[in-house]
């Protein structure tokens, strides 16, 4: 309903804001999927925001109907704006049968394993609350162009593509649902190709619409909170896209919502990885010699990697830790114990308990800012999402590999509750969910 001016013969200033709801809800959705007897393996892929050039164009070459053509529709001056041509190509998808919404609207049980992990949740359509309401809490911040970029593109296919990725503290009907689930026969069973297992991941979906097992699942979940592990841009463009639909004036719809991926922390949870960072230009000696004094500087000389990987696991069990490596591997140091009054002054005194003891925050303000004396930015620090990566960068540049413990979930969700934003780069949460398994079209909502 827009809201007017006080003067009648002034137009509408503004619209006023999309509603939101009043707890966690999850909806069942009629699932966008491919049909029956399409190869699973040569259509889908990994996450937008994981591909790279040469990612786009092995996918492409796998099939003419691979999902990249839809999350990442190519510049090509010929065929018109990308946006609008990812849009017409889900449509002929639609006629031709190569996309075929589920019959009735369901939950999914979705499941990722592999011979040593598995994570499994809902798959659903996700009430849209800003982070402000406490329900959906972001610990992250985004930029302001990747949003603009999945915002133009969600806008015109009027779907959503790619869930988000959330994590709950569970243990009721909805955990209960999710763990025996397995007891019915499967709507997809397949294993795909994935970076976090080099065996590949199992795939499977299962369905759930019996109408008292969802009621079940809707009062567990209405009264949670959960966090975004992964999807902070997509979750933001769902917001975004909202606000203009009602905004337009086109009210309630489609748009309230967005696909959501759904995981009980506690039973079916991620694997947790750090994101390592890499100083380029600077040896490992070097940054070692400023650390003294400011922290212990253990040396490691000699050790291989993976001993000096289980020190650094076994110092940050008890306390903040970071191992120092050379591109070469020569030089290896493991810094644990900051000293704790130079600490207090370097972290930003606005910041919570909670913020100040993440390794993440006390390498960025402290050893990053105050005591190696270095310029906190993408160019002087960056980021790999493993170990090798990191070793190989550093080689690459003459620099210093730092390793990082992974950032406990239980540490993330704290910090978000609070309303704080982790430092960029902080945690790592794998598997993440495959594209193309299920997608949402606004037209079968």
């Amino acid at each position: 309903m827009p809201i007017m001016s006080a003067d009648p013969n002034l137009p509408v200033l503004a619209f006023a804001p999309a509603p939101s709801a009043d707890g966690l809800v999850l909806q069942p959705f009629r699932g966008l999927r491919y049909s029956e007897g399409i190869d699973l393996r040569a259509v889908t892929s990994p996450p937008y925001d994981v591909i790279d050039a040469a990612g786009v164009a092995a996918l492409e070459q796998a099939s003419d109907v691979n999902v990249v053509r839809l999350i990442l529709p190519r510049d090509e001056a010929s065929q018109g704006d990308r946006y609008l041509r990812a849009a017409s190509t889900l449509d002929a998808w639609r006629v031709s049968g190569v996309l075929v919404p589920d019959e009735e609207p369901t939950l999914y049980v979705y499941e990722q394993s592999s011979a040593t992990h598995a994570q499994r949740g809902l798959l659903g359509a996700l009430a849209l609350t800003p982070p402000e309401d406490g329900i959906v809490l972001p610990h992250e911040n985004t930029m302001s162009g990747t949003v603009s970029d999945r915002l133009a593109l969600y806008t015109a296919v009027g779907a959503d593509l790619e869930p988000i990725f959330l994590l709950y503290a569970g243990g009721g009907a909805a955990t209960t649902s999710v763990a025996t689930a397995s007891t019915r026969p499967p709507l997809l069973d397949v294993l795909l190709p994935d970076v976090s297992a080099p065996e590949g991941l199992r795939h499977r979906l299962w369905a759930v619409t019996d109408p008292i097992e969802l009621a079940a699942i809707a009062g567990d979940l209405h009264g949670r909170t959960a966090v975004i592990a992964d999807g902070h841009h997509r979750y933001a463009t769902y917001l975004q896209r909202q606000a203009a639909a009602h905004a337009a004036g086109r009210g309630p719809g489609p748009w309230d919502f967005g696909l959501t991926f759904l995981v009980d922390s506690t039973s079916f949870g991620p694997q947790v990885h750090p994101i390592h960072r890499v100083v380029p230009h600077v040896a490992a000696q070097e940054l070692a010699r400023r650390s003294a004094g400011a922290m212990t500087v253990h040396d490691l000389d000699g050790n291989d990697l993976d001993s000096a990987l289980a020190a650094l696991a076994q110092a940050g069990a008890v306390g903040t830790a970071f191992l120092l490596v050379s591109g070469d591997g020569g030089t290896v140091r493991l810094l644990t114990s900051p000293q704790a009054a130079r600490l207090e002054l370097a972290l930003p005194t606005e910041r919570s308990a909670e913020w100040k003891a993440l390794d993440v925050s006390i390498l960025h303000s402290y050893l990053v800012a105050d005591v190696w004396g270095l310029v906190d930015d993408v160019e002087t620090v960056r980021y790999e999402h493993d170990v090798a990566a990191a070793v190989a960068t550093a080689t690459a540049t003459g620099g210093t590999a730092v390793l990082l413990n992974p950032t406990p979930v239980g540490a993330v969700t704290r910090v978000a509750a609070g309303g704080e934003r982790m430092p960029r780069k902080s945690t790592l949460f794998t598997p993440k969910p495959r594209t193309g398994l299920v997608m949402r079209d606004h037209r079968d909502a």
